[in-house]
């Protein structure tokens, strides 16, 4: 695995550890997806074991990072730092522990804004910039009322959207997540799905083994009213699922059956 020959190698250096909690998170995420309102997504991930290493790989990426700015302030220590509490705060936020959730992407935000003025050319730290600006203007009710209590910094929503499309482009470490919760985001809260097909499927194209993002194809495509192409990419989906490695069988079984039950929501089994 290259991310662990990279911590081997630089143990007091953050990229390793961040590129094995993204590989983590991928295998998480998927395992834990479902069908709800029509959509598929992670509603609600109930902790397991398997939180811990990942929270524990979160940790170390900011607290090598951490230690580094305390030696020498660097825009790039800032961005790593960020994304150490942004990997932590998207799995609490998954797990619904809302506080704890705020309170890791204020410091997320933090780090991605002083980075980015130290640096304006790390594209990286508007993707963080832009999910949190985002998610921050689309709380309502007891969630806004929270932020309100906890006196998060307010977000904005379309410079959130403008921040994240240019991390996609630009983005050297996060190109790909800030593609996909842009799609993803622009599908849920805004229905904007014909834009957000069009930001997805890049991805598939640029990564034809990830059955993930050909599963939000085929999810879009069902909710335009595109059946047979729904259909066509929840096939595809199955087949790149089966091909996994025997390592990512929670993955392959939650593909499968999300095909199954997609297929017979566009009317093909």
């Amino acid at each position: 695995m290259i991310a662990r020959q990279m911590e081997n190698s630089r143990p007091e250096f953050p990229l390793g550890y961040l590129l094995e909690a993204e590989a983590q998170w991928w295998r998480i995420y998927c395992g834990a997806l479902e069908f709800k309102w029509n959509h598929i997504d992670v509603w609600k991930h109930d902790p397991s074991a398997s939180d811990d290493a990942y929270f524990a790989l979160a940790d170390k990426v900011s607290e090598l990072a951490e230690n580094q700015l305390r030696l020498k302030e660097t825009g790039e220590m800032h961005l790593y730092a960020g994304m150490g509490y942004a990997l932590r705060a998207r799995m609490l936020g998954i797990r619904k522990e809302n506080r704890a959730t705020a309170r890791a992407a204020v410091k997320a935000r933090a780090h991605f804004m002083r980075g980015l003025e130290m640096d304006p050319s790390l594209a990286d730290n508007k993707t963080g910039l832009g999910l949190y600006n985002y998610y921050v203007d689309t709380l309502t009710g007891i969630a806004r009322m929270l932020r309100a209590i906890m006196g998060l910094p307010a977000g904005d929503k379309q410079l959130g959207i403008q921040q994240l499309e240019d991390a996609m482009v630009h983005g050297e470490l996060t190109g790909v997540d800030a593609r996909f919760y842009l799609s993803k985001n622009l599908r849920y809260y805004d229905q904007q799905y014909e834009r957000a097909l069009k930001v997805m499927e890049p991805l598939a194209a640029q990564y034809p083994q990830n059955p993930i993002f050909v599963l939000f194809i085929g999810n879009l495509n069902a909710l335009l009213g595109r059946n047979e192409r729904a259909a066509a990419s929840y096939r595809a989906a199955e087949n790149l699922a089966g091909a996994l490695p025997g390592t990512e069988g929670a993955c392959r079984v939650r593909v499968d059956a999300l095909v199954k039950e997609g297929l017979g929501m566009v009317g093909t089994r």
